[in-house]
């Protein structure tokens, strides 16, 4: 029977449900409840081949700024496919592409987990240019981080020597000195604040630096309301003088496969010119350490942003957090290094 795309709609609510029952030991499932899980103007697709749903991605168009030329990009989000557990629906994933790049030729995905998972593998055979966007880290409690890294302990003498450099002493001091030797001055007179809102000031700060960035999702007042509501306490506004501003998140982790039980600092997003990048990520890192995180993350794409957080003592780490572009987005030549992209352009955000 063929399969067709359509727009969700609430009597599509059990096939749905019956579909994430299906995939759900491999892939993330789709959204049940879309109006309450979805980013505004999100819309989300289903694969429908009679009243079975066999797959479905979320689209969700934004305005971005091309060196100051604003141009309508979508975020290719969450796409699932029957196919990862039944071969026989392997053409459903390729249709999903299909589907959205037909409505959105300016098409991105991120995050992803990583090159080996089907969806980077697919887009890459699809001719999309896929790539990882830097993770860098931050330890701010070596000890708890020592003991507690999941990631870094799964084997056993590793995780052994951990334990006596964290008994011991020897791991802080190294962890510390290491970081303050690769620690440049921070720049003179940074002051920064807790802010409730977004207000008019965070446009501003756009106005003034959206023409620095080959690509950049627009962060005016607006946006930044709906991205990061006033009702949601999770996300943490910290205003930097009038240069610029980061959103942050400070996540107790409980057996995470990664961070076990470590209390985790994120960088999640930010915005300011790219030569003030470095005041905004040392307001943002003494925020957290203030606040009592083991460690301190962060993806970034940007070169200046990047720069900054090796010059705050930041580690780069290996990434499976990746940016994929279509081949239209592709063929405007913007260099990974130039854009402004992050974990506030996905979902992200959700996982931390």
């Amino acid at each position: 029977m063929a399969i067709e795309i359509r727009p969700f709609s609430a009597e599509w609510r059990g096939s749905v449900r019956e579909f994430n029952a299906r995939v759900a030991a491999t892939e993330t499932p789709l959204p049940e409840d879309p109006d309450a899980e979805m980013l505004p103007g999100s819309t989300m697709y289903l694969a429908a081949e009679d009243r079975a749903v066999r797959g479905g991605y979320i689209l969700r168009p934004q305005t971005f700024s091309f060196g100051g030329e604003l141009r309508r990009v979508a975020h290719y989000r969450l796409p699932v496919s029957e196919g990862v557990v039944n071969r026989g629906y392997a053409r459903v994933g390729p249709l999903l592409v299909r589907s959205a790049l037909q409505a959105e030729p300016l098409l991105y995905a991120l995050g992803m987990r990583g090159f080996d998972r089907p969806l980077p593998r697919l887009l890459q055979a699809m001719g999309w240019s896929v790539s990882p966007i830097p993770f860098y880290f931050r330890v701010a409690r070596p000890a708890r981080f020592l003991r507690g890294i999941r990631a870094a302990r799964e084997v056993r003498w590793r995780a052994a020597l951990m334990d006596l450099a964290a008994w011991t002493g020897a791991g802080g001091i190294g962890i510390r000195s290491w970081q303050w030797a690769r620690s440049l001055r921070p720049p003179r007179g940074i002051d920064w604040s807790e802010a409730n809102v977004f207000g008019s000031w965070s446009d501003e700060v756009w106005q003034v630096a959206q023409a620095d960035y080959g690509m950049a999702a627009v962060r005016d007042a607006r946006t930044l309301g709906e991205l990061y509501p006033a009702g949601n306490k999770r996300f943490l506004r910290v205003r930097v003088n009038s240069q610029g501003w980061a959103v942050v998140l400070d996540t107790a982790m409980e057996g995470d496969r990664y961070f076990g039980d470590l209390r985790v600092g994120t960088i999640v997003d930010s915005m300011a010119r790219p030569q003030d990048a470095a005041a905004v990520i040392h307001a943002a890192r003494r925020y957290l350490e203030e606040r009592g995180v083991d460690v301190i993350i962060s993806n970034q794409s940007h070169a200046a942003w990047g720069a900054a957080l090796r010059a705050d003592g930041f580690f780069a780490g290996p990434s499976n957090f990746l940016f994929a572009a279509s081949k239209e987005l592709a063929a405007l030549g913007v260099p990974a290094t130039a854009m402004h992209m992050n974990r506030g352009d996905g979902d992200g955000p959700v996982h931390l």
